[in-house]
């Protein structure tokens, strides 16, 4: 495919996502439909639809419209490309612009200029205040790509040399003393020998800092309470010597994850009830949110939230707090974490249950803003007080 040909596929998918459908959804009606598409051209589209994605208001305002075609005229504008060498009408290209496709005029509103729904600016601002627009910005931006050493196969710097005999160019990361940052061949990941041998794993770095706070140690009987795909159950498994469980509203989510476990060296068990798990030593609970601080991952996520939304979120995790803390045994830790920026999903989410649940006391926090270090975090540990 030709670089216009590229954009003008993207403008299709991004026309079925403005209607409505999901970006993963869109993307694969897309790739079925084009059998003639590499694996390049299919990762160079999909990685058009996600820029245009995360900043759907400020390239649609410098594109003068709203659909596809206006988001990728308003990418190639911001990026200072020129779009009437690109968008020729010609070899599957999209039409050259015309007047009507002018930048809209005057100043944008505050929520175009952040990328974000008008009614977020305000409790986006109340929680981060002055960063608001660091935040925003590292959010319209592709993501770092972090793995997790796994101690007890290697260290990080020798994790560094066996990926880069693969192709994968990784460094240090400055300030998680588990994470390394790739630099080059993130596509190789999944196929090196560091991966396949369990010596690494994708992770985010503020997750595995996260998980690093985590009052850990030999002998604790551990749950991850929402454990998705598994990965801070394997975080943490990698830290001590545990009796090792997990459980999630939706088994399905978490089906990688023996053989994940395989790959790490670690037996985890995947319960069908919580309660199966006993009194524990500690109970992570890393609850739904609005993952307002990984929208640059899932930017549908950005554009699908609404207040009423929310309001279920949070509701959701006050009865996970609660369900956790009937699981912690005397002197254990009850972890609450979100992968969001939202204080009412952090801060304000712990407060209110704290004080209606006074006989607990909050131990630690963590709060990481998104940035190229690693994306949005929060967690509190509980004790009983």
């Amino acid at each position: 495919m030709t670089p216009g040909a590229r954009l003008a596929a993207a403008a299709g998918v991004l026309d079925r996502m403005v209607a409505g459908e999901a970006a993963e959804r869109a993307l694969l009606a897309w790739s079925r439909g084009a059998r003639y598409a590499g694996a390049r051209d299919r990762a160079a589209v999909r990685d058009l639809v996600f820029d245009c994605w995360r900043a759907r208001r400020s390239l649609g305002w410098l594109g003068g419209g709203e659909d596809g075609r206006a988001l990728v005229l308003g990418l190639l504008r911001r990026e200072g490309d020129d779009p009437a060498a690109l968008m020729t009408g010609g070899g599957h290209a999209l039409p050259p612009p015309g007047p009507g496709d002018a930048p809209r005029a005057g100043e944008p509103p505050e929520g175009v200029g952040l990328d974000l729904p008008d009614w977020l600016v305000a409790p986006m601002r109340a929680s981060l205040g002055e960063g608001l627009e660091a935040a925003a910005e590292a959010l319209r931006a592709r993501a770092p790509v972090h793995l997790r050493v796994n101690s007890a196969k290697g260290t990080r710097e020798e994790a560094v040399a066996a990926l880069a005999s693969d192709g994968v160019v990784a460094r240090l990361h400055p300030e998680v003393r588990t994470a390394l940052q790739v630099v080059d061949g993130a596509v190789k990941v999944a196929r090196s020998s560091a991966y396949l041998a369990g010596l690494v794993e994708l992770q985010d770095a503020s997750s595995q800092a996260a998980v690093l706070r985590l009052p850990l140690r030999d002998g604790m009987r551990a749950l991850d309470l929402c454990a998705g795909g598994g990965g801070k159950a394997l975080a943490m498994g990698a830290l001590a010597r545990l009796d090792l469980m997990a459980h999630d509203a939706d088994p399905a989510r978490m089906a990688d994850l023996p053989a994940r476990a395989a790959r790490a060296g670690l037996a985890v068990r995947r319960l069908a009830s919580p309660a199966e798990a006993g009194p524990c030593d500690l109970v992570l609970v890393d609850a739904p949110c609005s993952g307002s601080g990984a929208w640059r991952r899932s930017p549908d996520g950005k554009w699908r939230l609404t207040p009423d939304r929310l309001a279920a979120l949070l509701a959701t995790q006050a009865r996970l707090l609660d369900e956790a803390a009937a699981l912690v045994a005397p002197g254990g830790a009850l972890a609450f974490a979100t992968c969001s920026v939202l204080r009412e999903e952090g801060e304000a989410r712990v407060g209110a249950w704290l004080a209606a649940n006074p006989a607990w006391r909050e131990a630690d926090r963590l709060r990481l803003r998104p940035g190229p270090l690693g994306d949005g975090f929060f967690q509190a540990v509980l004790r009983r007080a």
